[in-house]
């Protein structure tokens, strides 16, 4: 999982590069983030940057670092086989009282493989035909935990965990944690993941460094009449490509001022985030676009084989509107590169 592949998260990611790069990386850090919006897999790019053997560090576009993606401590953490990253999670308890994470970590992982880290605990507990009311982290799965974080790591750098959902973390479990939190061993990250830090224990929750992500995935599609009709003739261009049309399109977008044409492709942005997330996550999205047929069949359109290039081209038009390019050229550069990338789902 690569910085690139998360969706609207830019301003947090160049912020946590930064300090992975300063070499300041707090030992017990709380991702929050209402789901499904990338916590998890906030947590995820997070560990592989951590670890790549060659960050890329960009001098222009909207992110300025990312992991290579190539190094073998990448693959190894994509893939989720790198041997000092571990995870803990809420897990249902099967008729035993010894069970435990461990005996889910496959379904975890391929869990987490087929969802790209955007599927809930709902849809995690589905997958084991279990009772999220049931599934919680239990006293084993934290002393399973400091075991492990007790052991000399498999490949000499950073020892790492995933805790997701620690709010459903039992107090004795949390108890078992705390003095791994309070007397960190050296080359040491927890990151702990959740959508709310409501239910977390406050012995917990004083000893964490917490990250907010912006953007709730689940949040509505604020409605914009005059966006929402200019953005759904812009995309009905994009798919005819007749050059005529699409110039006389893009010349009302650059009628705006700047600072409404900034808003417009934020607005555009957080369609696509919504479209994506009905796509791959279920979630209800509200377009309000006044268009019925667009508004059902679009969502459809963005899927995780064109999002990130979407994003990508989305972030790169902002970053060039707020720099003063001429706005006809960066408005039909921004469209050319969202009709091929619409042609890729």
């Amino acid at each position: 999982m690569q910085f690139k592949d998360i969706v609207g998260q830019k301003d947090i990611i160049n912020r946590l590069t930064s300090v992975i790069d300063s070499g300041r990386v707090s030992h017990a850090q709380l991702i929050l983030g209402s789901e499904p919006d990338g916590s998890l897999q906030m947590a995820w790019a997070y560990m592989q940057y951590l670890c790549c053997e060659h960050r890329v560090h960009h001098s222009e576009g909207p992110l300025r670092a990312d992991s290579c993606g190539e190094c073998p401590s990448c693959k190894k953490i994509a893939s989720l086989m790198h041997p000092d990253l571990h995870f803990i999670f809420p897990n249902p308890p099967n008729g035993s009282d010894s069970v435990s994470a461990n005996d889910y970590m496959k379904e975890f992982f391929d869990f987490m493989l087929n969802t790209k880290a955007l599927g809930t605990l709902n849809d995690f507990n589905d997958s084991l035909s279990g009772d999220v009311k049931t599934s919680i982290i239990r006293e084993r799965d934290a002393a399973n935990l400091v075991e492990v974080l007790n052991m000399k790591p498999y490949e000499g750098g950073w020892r790492m965990v995933v805790v997701w959902k620690p709010s459903r973390m039992k107090r004795e479990a949390a108890n078992e944690l705390l003095k791994t939190l309070e007397e960190p061993l050296p080359q040491t990250l927890i990151l702990m993941v959740d959508d709310s830090d409501e239910q977390l224990l406050p012995t917990i929750k004083s000893r964490v460094q917490t990250l907010r992500l912006k953007g709730a995935g689940t949040e509505k599609v604020e409605s914009n009449a005059e966006f929402a009709a200019m953005l759904v003739g812009w995309l009905r261009m994009l798919f005819k490509l007749k050059m005529k049309e699409l110039s006389g399109q893009v010349d009302k977008m650059a009628a705006l001022n700047r600072e409404q044409q900034k808003q417009f492709l934020l607005y555009a942005q957080s369609v696509m985030r919504g479209c994506f997330l009905n796509t791959a996550a279920g979630v209800e999205v509200h377009l309000g676009s006044g268009d019925e047929k667009f508004d059902a069949q679009f969502p459809k359109m963005i899927t995780v084989n064109n999002i990130a290039l979407i994003e990508e081209a989305l972030d790169d038009a902002v970053f060039a509107i707020e720099r003063n390019a001429y706005a006809k050229i960066a408005l039909m550069e921004l469209s050319f590169r969202m009709s091929k990338a619409l042609k890729k789902r």
